[in-house]
């Protein structure tokens, strides 16, 4: 049986973030079908109604079916598992900085606002993410960004500064709305154990195949 995470604020959400174990869905939800979707750094979130359904290529999924399982893979970027207990729904986000910087976050909540759920009542977890003083960008990147997002670089060396993705993904969760975010706080870049890094690996020359993945489920 593999090590997985749990976030306090989806207590009686079945839920796990893997490690670099992975994890099982029957972990989380015995004999429910697990449904993925080739994620591509976009902003485009997905309605699931039954398993097997095709889905086009995109970075977010949500559903109000009972016995569904979503899960989503990254190596540094943001997972962000969502819940709105009281209406059940839930959805699974893929955020990488483009994606989050693109409205993923927010597109995520609008999906599962559509199928019943309040944005008041959403709990939203992010797992491990690489962390502010293990991403450093350029000037380029910083540029990509409005002016107010200043606060989420810190200064970094010449020509560089450090980005905190998991700061901004929550700033852009509690500005759609949601009721309460929580952060892990686990770093997936300084922890070779425990975690795959996709930045990490690329530094090191070695394979960057590797993921997490991040499950959550609605009891049928």
């Amino acid at each position: 049986m593999s090590t997985y995470l749990k976030a306090a604020s989806l207590d009686g959400i079945p839920h796990g973030f893997s490690s670099s174990r992975g994890l099982d869905v029957a972990e989380i939800i015995p004999g429910a079908p697990l449904v993925r979707i080739k994620q591509v750094h976009s902003s485009a979130v997905f309605a699931v109604t039954h398993a097997g359904e095709a889905l086009p290529d995109g970075d977010a999924l949500v559903t109000d079916r009972a016995g569904l399982a979503l899960g989503i893979v990254t190596a540094d970027c943001a997972p962000v598992l969502f819940a709105d207990p009281v209406a059940g729904v839930i959805g699974a986000a893929h955020a990488g900085w483009r994606g989050a910087l693109g409205g993923v976050l927010e597109n995520t909540v609008a999906a599962m606002v559509s199928l019943g759920a309040d944005p008041a009542g959403i709990v939203a977890a992010i797992g491990p993410t690489i962390a502010q003083a293990s991403y450093e960008v350029d000037q380029a990147f910083r540029h990509a960004f409005a002016e107010e997002d200043a606060r989420f670089f810190a200064s970094g060396r010449a020509g560089h500064c450090q980005f905190d993705l998991p700061a901004y993904a929550a700033h852009r969760l509690q500005s759609a709305g949601v009721g309460q975010v929580e952060d892990l706080r686990e770093d997936t870049y300084t922890q070779p154990v425990r975690f795959f890094s996709y930045r990490r690996a690329t530094h090191r020359a070695q394979p960057t195949n590797g993921r997490q993945i991040s499950i959550i489920g609605l009891p049928a």
